[in-house]
């Protein structure tokens, strides 16, 4: 389940999107989009009604912090909820990341005296040092709030994360995944090419620490 993730940049023109920002960018120093947790405010692509594509600021949690715990990812699109958003092409966005990571299963002793604990894997995409993931968008209390869609790991993300993986796009899918049918996003859900991704860790950083 990614919960942690990285974007190293400002707004541009990526996947097709202008450089300019649908919403007011924050002005506090609770807004740091370059590292992205639960709950916090990040960047998204979004379609505006007659096709503009821009940038807007939302939560990391889809429910608006309607539930126990934030909703950051989504998996089953066939239901009713999910649905709805997968249907519509105004509800979807593109999550833009420079690396993602996700914990090692089983915990390592460091050997400094503290007790054992899990490690900190990071992937990113070899030919794309900006990668787009497929999301979901709604407004919410709080404003707009979004979740990246997950899919079934690759081989290089299954032996740390089994259950799933975030849904990351091809740069000539990303207008398929805006615009396209319900089947399309259907279609999409699909793990990336592990021989296009590499991994780096673990890494310790309440330890300030890389396993040998």
């Amino acid at each position: 389940m990614c919960n942690r993730a990285r974007f190293k940049g400002e707004p541009e023109t990526l996947f097709g999107a202008t450089a300019e920002l649908f919403s007011e960018r924050p002005r506090d120093n609770r807004f740091n989009p370059q590292e992205l947790r639960p709950k916090s405010r990040n960047y998204v692509i979004r379609e505006r009604e007659g096709g503009r594509r821009g940038w807007d600021i939302m939560t990391w949690d889809v429910l608006g912090g309607q539930a126990s715990w934030p909703m950051t990812n989504v998996r089953n699109l066939k239901l009713p909820q999910w649905r709805k958003l997968a249907e519509k092409p105004e509800d979807r966005c593109l999550v833009p990341l420079t690396e993602f990571a996700e914990f090692t299963p089983e915990k390592h002793d460091l050997k400094d005296g503290k007790p054992p604990l899990k490690g900190e894997m990071w992937f990113s995409v070899t030919d794309q040092p900006v990668f787009a993931v497929a999301g979901f968008w709604q407004g919410t209390k709080d404003g707009g709030s979004f979740a990246m869609v997950t899919c079934d790991p690759n081989e290089l993300v299954a032996p740390i994360h089994p259950k799933a993986m975030i849904t990351i796009l091809k740069p000539e899918d990303c207008d398929r995944w805006l615009s396209g049918s319900y089947q399309d996003i259907l279609e999409l859900q699909r793990p990336f090419s592990a021989e296009h991704m590499k991994v780096r860790g673990p890494i310790f950083p309440t330890r300030h620490k890389t396993a040998a």
